[in-house]
């Protein structure tokens, strides 16, 4: 009996139908190279989230240090010299007549009381407030138009961190792990270092993953306070240890060979086994006591300030992070205590008496920072950027001694692979109120950060409910004048 017609009353494989199929086949196969061809098509999850990753384009830098000081620092008070706010010192801000900022009314204008010299060769202006970095000078690149879309801290972490205002979307450094990898199978591809007083406002999520993997999350270190259940448990030896990852790395392969395919399941073996190697690596690399006197000394570990001393082991720990090949290290300086006084660079009502303790406990250390890396080559192919969340007002809160919040214009430097040195682009108007030259977003920063790192800030993408999303969002455009 012959076999029933379809609904259309032509047999499923007759001559027309086979050849159409064929044609719409190829045609989508095509399709489907030029898409992945030119990085448009989402690619299949890597069965080693950590496994290193070729970038779009030949990269100028193969890592990233930022360093983020929470509580927005004041650009007036520290990189943004203006000889007009001086001249102008106790006089009202013009057109700021009643207005209010995030805390109130604003006075009048207030000069920095820290006074700006030239430095190194190019004869920037630099603050008194941060001595040992304003010998840096010729090594940085200054970027003085930048701009925040929130005067709020945690908003404005999580923009600085995200490219976002609110939280679950991923940090930057979790974006650059998604797309490069590590190059050090023992840690972790990102790891974020807190100040040695606390966490930033928002925590964890200036670190998260978002909607990536789990597997690019930022994991937490400090030089002082080692990654907690790390360690082998006294009561287990050595070798019962061992034979416990030996069987359960038998386990874990037969379940991945009965699942071929499974990429999550492998992704997720290969966390724990990063967890496992972590057990060797992770105090190895905590362990500061080898390093030279001299090298202590330059990061400021012996100075009589346990502050400085502790924010200099973590940046002694960033530096061994990075030549060990982590792919991106988030040292923040600064932390949140409600109710604890300020212990960031919040200085909303005694701005000298605050950053005068804030400033020498960043200053020694990132000097020393920088300077190590120079020393040893490691400037060469890592790019240093320097970031807090917004600016300051030009003029002091009505009754205070401090300025308040200022998205409209501030200042971020970089240094070190693939940017100028001892130069400084985009400019704040006259009092370094608001951006006018060069006017650049955070999404234009982090499109040029990951320039530096290879990578096509458009093609970086990542499907999420209905969307292609990206660090940059729906914007940004590199800023090529930073770039050397």
């Amino acid at each position: 009996m012959a076999a029933p017609l379809p609904p259309s009353g032509r047999h499923l494989l007759d001559r027309r139908t086979f050849l159409g199929n064929m044609s719409g086949g190829l045609t989508g196969v095509a399709l489907g190279s030029l898409l992945a061809g030119d990085g448009l098509l989402a690619a299949e999850a890597p069965s080693d989230p950590l496994a290193p990753r070729p970038p779009h384009f030949p990269a100028k830098a193969k890592r990233v240090l930022q360093i983020f000081c929470t509580g927005a620092v004041s650009h007036l008070d520290t990189w943004d010299y203006k000889p007009e706010l001086i001249k102008r010192h106790g006089q009202p801000l013009p057109g700021g007549k009643g207005l209010i900022t995030f805390q109130g009314e604003n006075g009048n204008l207030s000069k920095s009381p820290w006074a700006f010299k030239p430095r190194g060769q190019t004869g920037k202006y630099v603050s008194d407030l941060l001595p040992n970095l304003a010998e840096m000078t010729d090594d940085l690149c200054f970027l003085h138009s930048l701009t925040s879309k929130t005067n709020t801290h945690g908003p404005g972490e999580m923009f600085m961190s995200t490219g976002f205002t609110l939280e679950g979307f991923p940090s930057a450094g979790a974006w650059v792990s998604y797309a490069l990898g590590t190059e050090n199978h023992d840690l972790p591809s990102y790891v974020a270092i807190p100040d040695p007083r606390g966490g930033p406002q928002q925590g964890p999520a200036n670190w998260a993953n978002g909607f990536l993997p789990a597997a690019y999350q930022g994991t937490p270190f400090n030089a002082d306070k080692p990654i907690s259940n790390l360690a082998r448990p006294k009561s287990v030896s050595r070798e019962a240890d061992g034979a416990a990852k030996d069987y359960l790395r038998l386990l874990n392969d037969e379940h991945l060979a009965n699942n071929p395919g499974d990429t999550e399941l492998s992704a997720r073996i290969a966390s724990y086994e990063l967890a496992a190697r972590m057990q060797l690596s992770a105090p190895e690399v905590n362990d500061l006591a080898g390093e030279s006197q001299s090298t202590k000394r330059l990061y400021g570990l012996e100075d009589a300030n346990p502050l400085t001393a502790a924010f200099g082991r973590n940046c002694l720990l960033a530096r061994r992070l990075l030549e060990r090949g982590v792919r991106y290290v988030t040292l923040f300086n600064g932390a949140f205590a409600m109710g604890e006084g300020v212990l960031n660079w919040d200085a909303h009502r005694r701005l000298k008496s605050d950053y005068d303790r804030h400033g020498p406990v960043l200053d020694q250390p990132v000097a020393g920072l920088l300077k190590d890396l120079k020393g040893r080559g490691l400037l060469d192919d890592t790019l240093v950027v320097w970031t807090t969340e917004f600016g300051r007002m030009p003029t002091f809160q009505k009754g205070t001694e401090g300025r308040d919040h200022n998205p409209s214009g501030f200042t971020a430097w970089l240094a070190g692979a693939g940017v100028k040195h001892g130069y400084s682009h985009g400019a704040t108007d006259e009092l370094g109120h608001k951006a006018v030259t060069d006017v650049a977003t955070v999404h234009d920063f982090y499109a040029t950060v990951l320039h530096l790192l290879g990578l096509d800030h458009r093609r970086l993408t990542y499907y999420h409910n209905g969307a292609q999303r990206r660090l940059t969002d729906v914007h940004g455009h590199v800023i090529k004048g930073l770039l050397s």
